[in-house]
């Protein structure tokens, strides 16, 4: 079930984080306001400018974030694997830990009070970028499982919507001019937002379920988005939207 009164303050919340040195504070807000533990945006291709990876914005303690870079953690780090997966958001519990580097990994992390569990969503972007959005969470196992369920919806829009953040605010890609969204183009998307699927979507504005369908790709193609999440994120944080 989405909290569309939590999703609407978390996206103004990174609307208002216009500089690099500003992301920072936005991701501290949304962990508290969620019950997460930490936040990380990670930038590992930024398309043609691949030499600016890795490009990174956490609430890790710097003394780890350090480390990390440091030792070259990216290099067996199960969490970078993520990205060549898909579009789905995998949670830590599923990745291969048995070799002895990335148990040892882990294990630092959590003397760190980096979280005992995880929750990793890539991001693919238009232009070749390749993106992961992670959360942690230190809370018992059970109690982390409702968490991840309850909120998952959301931090997939917030997801992509810090993918549009991140890469203007650090200057890794300009904003692009989008045409704008027919007035069923705008609806379907609004409603999306709020976790209704298609055929609610439908029975909400009187039309078919295949017409909602073709308007959210419609949608899509105009803002370059490979999914209605992304698509989503995209449209609110141009404004055409409002969540």
């Amino acid at each position: 079930m989405i909290d569309h009164r939590r999703l609407s303050l978390s996206l103004r919340t990174l609307q208002a984080a216009k500089r690099r040195e500003e992301l920072h504070s936005a991701l501290d807000e949304l962990c508290m306001r969620y019950g997460l533990s930490h936040m990380t945006f990670l930038v590992v291709c930024s398309g043609s400018r691949s030499g600016l990876y890795p490009y990174y914005r956490t609430t890790y303690p710097e003394a780890w974030t350090e480390i990390y870079v440091d030792k070259r953690y990216f290099d067996i780090d199960p969490v970078i694997d993520v990205v060549r997966w898909g579009f789905m958001p995998v949670d830590w519990s599923s990745l291969d830990r048995r070799s002895a580097q990335v148990y040892r990994l882990f294990k630092e992390a959590r003397s760190y009070n980096i979280g005992h569990h995880g929750l990793t969503i890539p991001i693919r972007g238009p232009k070749g970028e390749r993106c992961l959005f992670s959360v942690t969470s230190n809370l018992p196992k059970r109690d982390w499982s409702r968490l991840r369920a309850s909120s998952i919806h959301e931090l997939h829009i917030l997801s992509h919507y810090l993918h549009e953040a991140v890469l203007s605010a650090s200057g890794l890609r300009e904003v692009g001019r989008y045409r704008n969204f027919s007035r069923r183009e705008s609806q379907c998307l609004q409603l999306l937002a709020t976790g209704r699927i298609s055929k609610q979507i439908a029975a909400d504005l009187g039309i078919s379920e295949n017409a909602v369908k073709l308007y959210l790709r419609s949608a899509r193609i105009k803002l370059c988005a490979a999914t209605s999440y992304q698509a989503v994120a995209k449209a609110s944080f141009l404004e055409m939207i409002k969540i």
